[in-house]
């Protein structure tokens, strides 16, 4: 059985509302990725991976739904969750997907990001867009927070995904 939209309800009211410095810092969040140093798609395909990863429904729907609208297909949508066998990606792309699987998942065996993934993000980004893509691992992962705890409603507006 599954669950509407209008059933849902989140765990938190809007937190701007609770913490109104959000109101300042979401924002520079996204001047600070969207100084044109990274094509938003890389943004958008390493952000929707965070979500994955961290098993929030809110942030996947909300990454897919984004790059639905700048004209993403299907394939390539649905394949960032198995992007490492993937042929939809460009060697750019596929090395800002493992920053962030490196980022997020805990390696047991060693450092988290190892100087041949770093090398290799030199070779398709330069300090810049490699800065930026750092802030796009991040800006997503601030959120995370209240996407788990909070638990927003899936693919409702930003007026309505918080409980009243």
């Amino acid at each position: 059985m599954t669950t509407s939209a209008d059933e849902l309800r989140s765990r938190l009211p809007d937190p701007t509302g609770l913490v109104p410095e959000l109101t300042e810092i979401g924002p520079a969040l996204f001047r600070a990725t969207g100084n044109g140093s990274l094509p938003q798609p890389t943004i958008s395909l390493v952000q929707l991976r965070a979500g994955q990863i961290v098993g929030s429904t809110y942030l996947t729907v909300l990454h897919s739904g984004n790059l639905r609208r700048a004209g993403e297909s299907e394939e390539r949508i649905t394949a960032v969750a198995s992007w490492r066998d993937a042929p939809y990606f460009t060697d750019a792309e596929r090395v800002a997907l493992a920053l962030v699987d490196a980022v997020l998942i805990a390696n047991p065996n060693g450092e988290r990001v190892p100087d041949e993934l770093y090398a290799e993000a030199r070779r398709h980004y330069d300090e810049q867009a490699l800065a930026t893509l750092a802030m796009a691992i991040g800006q997503v992962c601030f959120f995370i927070p209240l996407a788990l705890i909070g638990k927003p409603v899936p693919g409702a507006a930003p007026a309505e995904q918080w409980r009243k």
